[in-house]
């Protein structure tokens, strides 16, 4: 039935990180693996927007769904940022570090305000809202980077030491690596924008759950 549509669409998300995972690494020579990946991602993270728009639209939100949505897109930017990191090293690490430990805080600040029928305290903020635009469109774009393109492309880089490092491997046969490799450096400061906005946002989330927390409400 239509007014499933937005739950399909997050069954859909759940489905696409075991594949998204499985092409990162298989088969060995995947020649578009990068507009691949990129492609998979940027779909996915289209679809966490429109599922949310259906379901309000349509006014068919179930509580299935509002549960699933928000953990279908952590777990496919957490996916996503941790292929990353491996491949690039600590320049990606430690934004993913700091992304990924602000979403189990916040979550778990949440889940307790709830218990204490305090959730809308803590409710999504635009600055959320600007975290994860940034964080899916700096993914989406450092997922087009070709294969064999490394940390040496990225001029500034050079600057940060040993976290300038990584990246580098075999041209892989069939790709071109020159075209898309200016997006690495872009997409880098994007990320690196978005762990900023993480590290804001959420001081936001628990600022606004003091005085829970500390026992004075």
């Amino acid at each position: 039935p239509w007014h499933e549509l937005p739950n399909y669409l997050t069954y859909a998300r759940c489905i696409s990180i075991p594949i998204f995972l499985a092409l990162s690494y298989y088969p060995v020579i995947m020649p578009n693996r990068a507009p691949v990946l990129s492609l998979l991602f940027a779909v996915a993270s289209i679809t966490d927007w429109f599922d949310g728009f259906l379901a309000r639209r349509w006014d068919v939100t179930s509580p299935f769904g509002a549960f699933l949505d928000p953990v279908a897109d952590k777990l496919m930017v957490s996916t996503a940022l941790i292929v990353l990191a491996g491949r690039y090293g600590g320049i990606v690490a430690i934004p993913t570090a700091v992304i990924m430990a602000r979403e189990v805080g916040v979550s778990a600040l949440r889940e307790w305000m709830a218990q204490r029928g305090a959730r809308d305290s803590v409710k999504v903020g635009m600055q959320g809202k600007i975290k994860a635009a940034l964080t899916m469109v700096s993914i989406t774009l450092m997922l087009l980077v070709p294969e064999g393109v490394g940390l040496e492309s990225v001029a500034w880089t050079k600057y940060l030491g040993v976290l300038g490092v990584g990246g580098a491997g075999s041209v892989v046969e069939g790709v071109v690596n020159d075209g898309l490799a200016w997006m690495l450096g872009p997409s880098l400061l994007m990320l690196f924008a978005s762990a900023f906005v993480t590290v804001t946002s959420g001081s936001v989330y628990f600022k606004a759950a003091a005085p829970v927390l500390l026992g004075k409400e």
